[in-house]
């Protein structure tokens, strides 16, 4: 065989070609591709194949210039080179390039290699896509190197070429039995070296290599490995994304993002840089640490100090802030404001933290200034508030910034340069001395020290000149170096101390430097206090802010009973000269003529005997009048008259007032003498001379609650009491249901001291069975003196009008007998005329279930008729304000009426006006709330019409809600109006409801005590100061269930009424508005943040009811109406903003037929819009009560403007309903989000509604209702991400209604209690919503809380404070409407 190159096939001259250009430049030919891709004509390979052998051997001869040896013996032909001479066969070229040929894949090319041992060769193939004529070329098709290398080399080019065709024919062919058809040197190679080639591609994953359409395969194997880059690449991704979410807990580890399950889609907090730097100035100047100064023990503060430094923070921090706080978590939260961040561990820092970023500015030469002024270690804040008031001079300014970290006065600036000789001589020294390490610019030196942090950084020294004087004042010194800037403070501070008290006098710098050299290691380990550099770290000064504690009560002076004192004789003989007076006489008797005065000894003898009396008298019995009168006249007749201190609660402040009139008329005394009273806001009596005291219930107990809260001081504020007398105590109050509980722990402490209850009933025994156990107890029974009353019900009171075309000769007592309910739902059944059906039936049908104004208009002018010339009054009693404006309005039409209103939110002179007569020729009318049914007398009265309703305060558990409910009165309480029109003489009740309804009225009224929610209750508990309400209220006449009490407490410490067993200023406001707690709050909230408008509205909304209507056949329309009013801002919102048109037009003036037909295009109901407006009234009237609002406060002046300075913010308004509804709140979780292509690039889409899931923490998942108007939202205004609900219900899904979105911040500021995660995932609000945000954020907000209950404690002290300029208040303000950004 040819073991040469030979020469290539043109070269030949057999052929008649010329030699090609490579081989006459000599190139390298070893690498030869046969063939030029066109199918050959020549079908006898084999002599063509001796040709070429031919020519290459004469080609070889000439260039070697041998001539041919004529008996060298005749070469082999392909056939027998490459099959043997025995084959007649195909070769494995033609077998491959056949299988090419049926694949339909274009010619192959063969490439051919010589390498030092010999020829190696390969195959290209290549693929047209018929449609494209796209060309695939694949890759070369040879063995493995190693293979090629060491078994595949061929000793000529032919032999690797056919070697090559027929390893590529077993690359496509492998799976066929067709290796019997080749060569039998190339069928031991299919199945040996070849099949191990095979199997070994195999084993390395390769096996795409032997498939028989190898364009497919290679397709496969690059898609595939495309799809493995990218996962790889994915991988990483996602493992620099996990390092991202790892998170390090409160022990120090760094933990997977798999503790992050359940964190990866919650909301994330964030809080601008100028906000926070604001927040932070605040709590240092003015939060409370420790307002209760608790001083931890010993080992209480090695704990704490153990605790807190394994998980990152520096002992000596740590144990400062032990001499600071009261408990671990307080402790962690003073750590995490104080602490400067780049000394703060890092699962406190926020995600992606870089520390000492400079200040943004445009000024880049101030920014420079401020940059190398902070480099020690100074606030950039402060650096630049400091560099503004020097104009600019930065030396000035760095010698200012070193008088504050020294807390010294700054010297004054001097006009002139300062002589700066011996500090150019020392520079020169310096220079010697330190050599390279001494730079020198202008007049600043810098000296870099020998030390160098824990990081192997520089510390660098910088030195300057001070302005008055060197040697004799240190220099101006600045310590640089990559350690946490308090540290540098701390070294700056200390070097200073050393120089003003070891160095002053003489050249200085180089013991400076040598003593940063022996100290800066050290200082590194414990720099110290923060409080000792805190001056310069900050605008604000590290101060430990506690509230200013209250100065005690000054408690009454204890009555000494002794008789005969000179001014109980002076009593005695003012007492005694007045009997004889003419007027008193003619009082007496008519005194004399009260049930009450037969029993005057008796009730005395009870009275002293006995620690309690229980004293029971009907109305007219004079009670209430003369019972005190008698206790006192027996005191001052005993010469006890300077002890005697009578105080006699009555429910009503009308009661008080009109008891104090009376009782002062009978005694021949002006009232605020010897017989005054005290309701809120007003008060009539002297210290010492007044003996009697009308009060109303809550008043006492004010003066109990402000006492201290404990048994001893309730006992010590009654110690110049004689007597408390309790009037009505039947009506169970729930102010007297406390004042029960308070002053029977009081008498067992004070024997003297003794308690009189009156009621108009003759129900004592409950009464009795409580006081008995520690006290003894009479009893005194007192009939009424009262004329005849003659009962009139409805149905003869429409026989009597003609009133719904009822007439006088249509009787049937069958009808009567009906309740109202059954006659208007057509229950007739069993009557026994059946001509009377139609005519009474008819009239009740008319009169409807609620209060029918003209039916009281009829009765009115049927009373005065058959009264005719006869004078009298007419007493009406309604359920409420609105209701008594109604029937105003109704009687306005009938002649000679003197029409009077008389309810509690009247003003005492209002009030007074029902008690004189009537105008001549007028007849007194008066339209009242059961404010008239006790105590009070109004003399002239003859007839009563009574509706049998009464509004009482009720709880509706479907909303959480205390509602203000109209309902059927007691049959107790109706006795009671009855008798009022029988007082002076005899008279009619026209009952305005039947026989059957007043059979079904109750008894007696429910306690309060069972009518109100257990959160109010137990707020009220512990207003009066009781600390342990659960016992409190377990003491009670009628307690509540222990677990129910628990769960209350809890709830109030949710809403921020209760911190923890304290009461907070906003409980405490809480405790005075008559209100739900929710309304209520939101009244303060609105107060606070100048939205008391809307919030008045919102509460009076809640308090009633929407005012949309929703027709069944139009509710779409109905929905559409309210939601034009406020879109997506909430359904409270659009109501607001509707009630708020509606307002603007009458009280612009404009009709009332044209505001209801606006009404009715708008689905509004007028008549709910105008009880709004009651409600909104009596609301202001009660914060006015308290003192929260200035008495002369109305909408539109100019007190009115700081309190709606902000009422247009919705944001606002929205935050502070959602905070007063907190916990009712729901998460809303958004879907993955979708973007959509358009022409400037991917839009993000909105989501659709139904999409959008809510979940709260008592039901999980729940659902907006239909009837919401965000019920097809799609998007929320602002950042909301949360949904506050008053309303849930449960049906076939547990629905939410009244609902309003609102953002993060809303929820920090108004929520429950904050956590921080322990294990470093963020912030834990309420026990169960969670936030992704940073640990100190979460302190901030609970201090910013904290100090906002502050400014509202100072709110209770300073009525007139204007709490919406308080900066804390603004600071709230801005983190809720900007949603914690700066801008």
């Amino acid at each position: 065989m040819v073991n040469k190159p030979h020469a290539p096939r043109a070269a030949g001259k057999a052929n008649g070609k010329k030699p090609s250009a490579a081989a006459l430049n000599e190139e390298d030919t070893s690498y030869i591709v046969f063939g030029d891709g066109k199918p050959k004509k020549s079908k006898k390979p084999a002599q063509e194949s001796s040709n070429a052998q031919a020519s290459s051997s004469k080609g070889k001869v000439a260039a070697g210039s041998t001539p041919a040896q004529p008996d060298e013996p005749k070469k082999p032909d392909t056939r027998t080179l490459i099959g043997g001479a025995s084959w007649t066969g195909k070769l494995p070229q033609t077998m491959f390039n056949e299988h090419c040929q049926k694949q339909k894949w274009e010619r192959p090319e063969y490439t051919i290699h010589r390498n030092p041992r010999g020829w190696t060769g390969g195959v290209i193939i290549k693929q047209k896509n018929p449609k494209t004529q796209e060309i695939v070329t694949l890759p070369p098709i040879v063995p493995p190197p190693d293979y090629l290398k060491e078994r595949g080399t061929q000793e000529s080019a032919l032999e690797a070429r056919h070697f090559a065709a027929a390893y590529a024919l077993f690359r496509v062919s492998n799976m066929k039995n067709i290796h019997m058809m080749l060569p039998p040197k190339y069928r031991d190679l299919w199945k040996g070296d070849f099949q191990d080639l095979k199997s070994e591609a195999i084993g390395q994953g390769n096996a795409y290599m032997y498939e028989a359409d190898p364009f497919l395969a290679k397709k496969r194997h690059d898609e595939e490995k495309v799809a493995k880059d990218k996962a790889r690449a994915d991988k990483v991704k996602q493992q620099a994304e996990d390092k991202k979410l790892e998170v390090v807990s409160l022990d120090g580890q760094v933990q997977s993002k798999h503790v992050l399950k359940g964190w990866m889609r919650v909301p994330k907090v964030e809080m601008g840089e100028v906000t926070r730097r604001n927040a932070e100035r605040l709590i240092r100047q003015g939060g409370a640490w420790n307002p209760h100064d608790i001083k931890l023990s010993a080992n209480e503060r090695k704990s704490i100090v153990e605790d807190l430094s394994k998980i990152g923070f520096r002992k000596s921090h740590v144990e400062e802030t032990t001499e600071i706080c009261k408990d671990k978590e307080e402790c962690l939260e003073w750590l995490l404001i104080h602490v400067p961040e780049d000394d703060l561990p890092k699962w406190t820092l926020p995600d992606n933290y870089m520390a000492g970023v400079s200040m943004a500015s445009g000024d880049l030469r101030r920014q420079g200034k401020i940059k190398r002024l902070s480099a020690t270690g100074y606030s950039p804040e402060l650096c630049a508030e400091v560099l503004d008031s020097c104009n600019g001079d930065e030396a000035r300014a760095a010698e200012m910034l070193q008088c504050r970290l020294l807390g010294q006065e700054a010297p004054q600036a001097r006009p002139s340069e300062p002589d700066l000789e011996l500090w150019e001589e020392e520079m020169a020294t310096s220079e010697a001395i330190f050599g390279d390490k001494f730079t020198k610019q202008q007049s600043m030196c810098t000296v870099s020290l020998e030390l160098q942090t824990a990081g192997e950084k520089p510390i660098i020294l910088r030195a300057r000149p001070p302005s008055n004087g060197y040697p004799y004042t240190p220099p101006i010194l600045s310590i640089e170096a990559e350690l946490p800037a308090h540290v540098r403070l701390s070294i700056l501070k200390k070097v200073l101390v050393a120089a003003n008290e070891e160095f002053l006098g003489a050249q200085m710098l180089f013991n400076i430097v040598d003593w940063l050299e022996q100290n800066v290691p050290g200082i590194i380990i414990d720099p110290g206090r923060l409080s000792d550099v805190a001056s310069a770290t900050s605008t604000s000064t590290i101060t430990v802010a506690r509230p200013a504690k209250k100065k005690p009560r000054r408690q009454p002076k204890p009555i000494s009973w002794s008789a005969q004192t000179p001014t109980s004789e002076g009593l005695l003989r003012t007492w005694q000269e007045r009997q004889t007076t003419s007027e008193q006489q003619k009082m007496l008797q008519a005194r004399q003529n009260l049930p009450a005065w037969k029993l005057r000894d008796a009730i005395v003898s009870t009275v002293n005997n006995n620690q309690v009396t229980i004293i029971s008298g009907e109305t007219g019995s004079g009670k209430s009048t003369q019972s005190v009168q008698f206790v006192l006249d027996d005191l001052i007749q005993r010469c006890f008259g300077d002890q005697a201190n009578i105080i006699c609660t009555q429910p009503r402040r009308i009661s008080a007032i009109g008891l104090a009139d009376r009782v002062a008329d009978e005694r021949c005394v002006k009232v605020g003498e010897e017989v005054g009273y005290a309701i809120r806001g007003e008060s009539k009596q002297i210290q010492g001379t007044t003996k009697i005291t009308f009060v109303t219930t809550g008043v006492l107990l004010r003066r109990l609650q402000t006492s201290g809260g404990s048994t001893g001081d309730v006992v010590r504020s009654l110690a110049d009491v004689s007597h408390v007398v309790i009037d009505e105590v039947h009506e169970r109050s729930l102010d007297t249901d406390f004042l029960l509980v308070l002053l029977r722990d009081v008498l067992k402490k004070r024997k003297d001291l003794k308690l009189i209850l009156m009621s108009a009933t003759l129900d004592a025994a409950m009464f009795e069975d409580y006081f008995k156990a520690s006290s003894s107890v009479g009893k005194v029974g007192i009939e009424g003196r009262t004329y005849p009353v003659q009962d009139i019900y409805l149905d003869e009171i429409l026989r009597a009008t003609g009133f719904g075309g009822a007439v006088e000769e249509e009787e049937s007592n069958g009808l009567a007998d009906l309740t109202l309910d059954d006659v208007i739902r057509g229950n007739t059944s069993g009557t026994s005329t059946p001509r009377a059906q139609p005519g009474l039936g008819q009239a009740l049908r008319s009169v409807g279930t609620r209060i029918n104004y003209d039916l009281i208009a009829r009765t009115v002018e049927l009373i005065d008729h058959k009264l005719g010339s006869i004078e009298g009054g007419i007493l009406i009693f309604l359920p409420g304000v609105g209701e008594i404006d109604q029937a105003l309005r109704a009687l306005r039409n009938i002649p000679n009426l003197h029409a009077l209103p008389l309810h509690a939110s009247l003003q005492s002179f209002e009030q007074r006006k029902v008690f004189p007569r009537a105008p001549r020729g007028l007849r007194k009318v008066i339209a009242a709330t059961n404010v008239a049914e006790t105590s009070i007398t109004i003399e002239d009265i003859v007839a009563v019409i009574d509706t049998g309703r009464v509004k009482e305060t009720s709880f509706d558990p479907a909303n959480n809600m205390v509602k203000l409910a109209e309902v059927w009165a007691s049959r107790a309480a109706c006795k009671q109006r009855r008798g009022r029109a029988g007082r002076v003489r005899a008279g009619e009740c026209y009952k305005l409801y039947t026989r059957s309804a007043e059979d079904k009225m109750a008894e007696r009224p429910e306690p309060e005590i069972r009518r109100v929610p257990l959160e109010q209750l137990c707020l009220s508990v512990r207003a009066m100061g009781v600390a342990d309400v659960p016992s409190f209220l377990a003491s009670a006449l009628t307690p509540p269930e222990s677990l129910a009490v628990a769960g209350a407490l809890k709830l109030l410490g949710r809403i921020g009424a209760l911190d923890s067993t304290d009461l907070t200023a906003l409980g405490r406001h809480l405790s005075m508005i008559p209100a739900d707690l929710r309304c209520g709050k939101l009244l303060v909230y609105g107060a606070a943040f100048g939205c008391l408008e809307a919030a008045l509205t919102i509460a009076a909304i809640l308090t009633v009811k929407s005012p949309f209507v929703s027709p069944k056949d139009k509710r779409d329309e109905s929905k559409a109406a309210r939601t034009s009013f406020g879109g997506t801002q909430g359904d409270l919102i659009c109501d607001l903003h509707a009630y708020e048109q509606w307002s603007e037009g009458r009280a612009g003036g404009e009709p009332t037929s044209s505001l209801r037909r606006w009404c009715d295009a708008n689905f509004l109901n007028h008549q709910t819009l105008l009880d709004i407006s009651t409600n909104r009234t009596q609301y202001l009237s009660s914060l006015q009560e308290i003192g929260f609002l200035p008495t002369g406060y109305r909408p539109g002046n100019a007190n009115a403007e700081s309190f709606n300075r902000n009422n247009t913010s919705e944001v606002l308004i929205r935050a502070l309903v959602a905070g007063s509804f907190q916990p009712q709140v729901a998460r809303i979780e958004f879907p993955d989000k979708k973007y959509a292509a358009s022409s400037s690039g991917a839009v993000e889409l909105d989501p659709e509604a139904r999409t959008i899931k809510y979940f709260n923490e008592e039901n999980g998942r729940v659902f907006v209702h239909p009837s919401s108007t965000l019920f097809d939202a799609q998007t929320f205004p602002g950042n909301s991400v949360y949904m506050s609900y008053f309303t849930k219900m449960a049906t076939s899904k547990v629905f939410i209604r009244d609902l309003t979105p609102f953002n993060v911040y809303s929820l920090l500021m108004f929520s429950g209690p904050i956590t921080i995660d322990p294990q470093g995932r963020g912030l834990l609000v309420d026990d169960w919503i969670r936030l992704r945000g940073w640990a100190r954020i979460g302190v901030l907000v609970s201090r910013l809380r904290m100090m906002f209950d502050e400014v509202l404690a100072r709110k209770l002290d300073e009525p007139g404070l204007d709490m919406g300029e308080n900066e804390v208040v603004k600071a709230v303000r801005k983190l809720v409407q900007l949603d914690g950004l700066d801008h």
